[in-house]
């Protein structure tokens, strides 16, 4: 599963947690994005400490992109 995926899977759920959609929720927010990261992200993202939800999709979705070019470039 990509971020992308996993991002827009994640979303769709906290529509059926109301306590994720205040701003108060914010860093609880994050902090259950950050865990559901695979492994090799999480390491990556996790000593940043974002705590502003977009900001965190769109590092994770760099990270996943440069993991894949990564990965495509040791294949080659």
């Amino acid at each position: 599963m990509t971020v992308s995926e996993y991002a827009a899977k994640f979303e769709e759920l906290c529509h059926f947690a109301p306590h994720y959609n205040t701003m108060e929720a914010e860093e609880d927010k994050c902090v259950k994005f950050e865990n559901g990261l695979r492994p090799d992200i999480k390491q990556l993202i996790g000593f940043s400490e974002i705590r502003n939800f977009p900001t965190l999709v769109n590092k994770s979705r760099i990270c996943d992109k440069d993991s894949k070019a990564k990965a495509n470039y040791y294949k080659a």
